[in-house]
């Protein structure tokens, strides 16, 4: 299946998705933190929204903090690698990202393709999976697939924005109750809150490192090296190996940042 640069008209769907209420369920509401889920036709399909008021960060610094990869390597736990593969656009590359999943499951990454737009007062990012014959599955990861993925950021005046993050993947697994049970209630809101207070630290961390380099913002300082759509292809989920982790029980293990709220 070719794989297709999102339009103005992309976007628009998935703010709208952002923003409506109809199908999606709330499973948490606590803290200035909402997530929802939605359930799929397809069971193996795990779909959440989330969404914080981000008091005394401008929309235009959760922009940047979502973007800043040396950045993100300082506050995203979860994250085990991510590298930029090479850029499609002025606004659209592809990516890897992994990210550690809880004990005992196996760890998932991800090649996406990743675009972006600012709207006014609105901010888009949002991404889906795609193969790229120089970044195939690794040995030690399940290659999950995300068949839509994103945030919206709303400017609410001079000094607060609203942040929604919307998740649409196949982990390419069978998972146990548990563990959608535990990403809603606490791996989710979590996340929300570390991207909240990664955004409050940033403008003081970003005047030490490269006060003024913004690619995301100014195409002209993308170094990364230009690849053609013609090299990719939509990921489908049924061409990676499926595993069956619906038997696996919870490891009751202790960490200290795991308590923050």
């Amino acid at each position: 299946m070719p794989v297709q640069i999102p339009d103005d008209s992309d976007f628009s769907s998935f703010k709208d998705q952002c923003l409506s209420s109809d199908g999606w369920i709330s499973r948490y509401n606590k803290g200035g933190v909402t997530v929802w889920c939605r359930e799929e036709e397809s069971k193996t399909v795990q779909k959440l929204k989330m969404r914080i008021v981000c008091k005394d960060v401008t929309a235009e610094t959760l922009y940047d903090v979502l973007h800043d990869t040396p950045y993100r390597r300082k506050w995203d736990t979860n994250m085990i690698d991510t590298y930029d593969i090479g850029r499609l656009t002025v606004n659209a590359d592809v990516g890897y990202y992994s990210w550690k999943c809880p004990t005992p499951l196996k760890n998932r990454d991800f090649v996406t393709m990743r675009s972006w737009l600012p709207l006014g007062s609105d901010y888009l990012i949002i991404n889906y999976s795609v193969k790229h014959p120089q970044h195939p599955p690794k040995k030690d990861y399940v290659r999950a697939v995300s068949l839509l993925t994103g945030y919206l950021i709303q400017s609410n005046g001079a000094n607060c924005s609203t942040l929604y993050y919307l998740t649409q993947v196949d982990p390419r697994g069978s998972l146990p109750k548990w563990v959608v049970n535990r990403v809603s209630q606490f791996v989710a809101p979590k996340a929300m809150r570390k991207i909240y207070k990664a955004s409050l630290k940033y403008p003081d961390w970003k005047r030490k490192h490269n006060p003024n380099l913004k690619p995301w913002m100014f195409p002209e300082q993308n170094t990364l090296p230009c690849i053609s759509v013609s090299e990719l292809t939509v990921q489908r989920a049924d061409s990676l190996e499926n595993i069956d982790e619906s038997g696996l029980t919870e490891e009751k293990t202790h960490h200290s940042d795991d308590e923050e709220t």
